[in-house]
């Protein structure tokens, strides 16, 4: 009889440890992680559009409101540069809205885009990127922007043969027919390779396992010249 009573008590242990905490739950169990999904990326660029010349040069920046899938708050990081790749800045900054004003200097050429952030530090890619033009005082004639990269891809990787060089240039003056000199070389400071180009492309030649440097001045009308930014690419 006490070895019954022994063996039933040891069973109604162990269903009892069982019932209560011995399973997949238990506290000998992981959770995984939480993983964090970043924000949707800033879809359009509102204000000042591209190309726009600015007639006042204290702006209100507008952009579309991007969303989060686990409904994170979302902040805004606002960079407007000097250049076209955002190296040149002269203002960051980051806010809740999706507008802020901010007072920049007359007469002069700024490109600037957004990037969405949520409180848990997730970002997302960065928005396209516009440019703009604030007026100057008694400026008849204004410098053009610098050409936009079309292809190949900045630091991208091509097939050898013939490669077609493509950019895109404009100008807030519409009226104005630009043309393009092109750089082009195996070094980081190419030579001039072609002048007064009409279109914005133009095919060369790239050998296997060689990378090569280019870049497109853009000139106006009047002979204004904006110098453009050094892209690279790669030879499979």
């Amino acid at each position: 009889m006490k070895r019954e009573i022994i063996l039933f008590s040891t069973i109604f242990t162990l269903f009892t440890l069982v019932s209560c905490g011995g399973g997949d739950d238990g506290p000998g169990s992981i959770n995984p992680p939480t993983v964090n999904t970043d924000p949707t990326a800033v879809s359009q660029l509102i204000y000042p559009s591209t190309d726009l010349l600015c007639i006042d040069n204290t702006i209100t920046f507008q952009w579309s409101a991007a969303s989060d899938a686990d409904g994170d708050p979302i902040s805004y990081k606002l960079v407007i540069a000097e250049d076209r790749n955002l190296t040149t800045i002269v203002q960051q900054v980051t806010v809740n809205n999706t507008s802020i004003n901010i007072t920049l200097t007359k007469g002069t050429a700024y490109y600037w885009n957004v990037t969405a952030i949520d409180n848990q530090g997730g970002e997302a890619d960065p928005s396209s990127t516009f440019a703009f033009y604030t007026e100057g005082n008694g400026v008849s004639n204004h410098a053009p922007f610098t050409a936009a990269i079309g292809t190949p891809s900045d630091a991208g990787m091509v097939d050898a043969g013939t490669i077609n060089l493509s950019w895109t240039g404009s100008d807030t003056d519409t009226g104005d027919t630009l043309t393009y000199d092109l750089y082009f070389g195996e070094t980081m400071n190419p030579s001039s390779f072609q002048t007064d180009i009409t279109d914005q492309n133009f095919a060369v030649t790239a050998t296997t396992g060689l990378t090569y440097f280019w870049r497109v001045d853009t000139i106006d009308d009047s002979g204004v010249k904006t110098i453009g930014q050094v892209w690279s690419f790669s030879v499979n």
